[in-house]
């Protein structure tokens, strides 16, 4: 599942690497979001309901306990929407292997932050992992250094 999920995700950076360089028909980062999103709700929404049992309920019972609920859910698609929108722009002015790049640093970053913050345990394994990570990140940038 991981395997897949990862070359699903290069997929979807390449795919809009595509089309938002193509000549034919340029298309900007707002118009391609507009197209994306209705495609995402139609995929993950009903994956929702099956895999997360009772969902709406427990939604609507939150609400009707804690009015600020809708307001969280209403920040977090405002926050979704920007991290939408700014990978596209980092994809359209960069590519999408830079994207995908930045996104392996951001989760090694993450883990580190978790680890100061929480002191999260972390296996040997999983240390080789973001070093190897990190060492990846450094030597891409060292080769986009160079091949300017």
């Amino acid at each position: 599942m991981c395997i897949s999920a990862t070359a699903a995700r290069a997929l979807k950076s390449v795919l809009q690497g595509i089309l938002l360089s193509f000549e034919g028909e340029k298309l900007n980062s707002m118009n391609l979001l507009l197209y994306m999103a209705p495609l995402a709700v139609v995929f993950l929404l009903p994956a929702t309901l099956i895999m997360e049992e009772n969902v709406v309920g427990i939604t609507l019972a939150l609400a009707r306990d804690d009015s600020k609920i809708i307001w969280y859910l209403l920040f977090n698609s405002a926050l979704a929407y920007f991290v939408n929108l700014t990978n596209f722009l980092v994809t359209k002015h960069t590519s999408a292997l830079t994207l995908q790049v930045l996104g392996n640093a951001k989760g090694a970053v993450a883990v580190v932050v978790s680890i100061l913050i929480f002191r999260n345990p972390v296996s040997v394994t999983g240390m080789l992992g973001y070093a190897l990570t990190v060492f990846g990140v450094i030597l891409y940038s060292e080769a986009k250094k160079r091949s300017k």
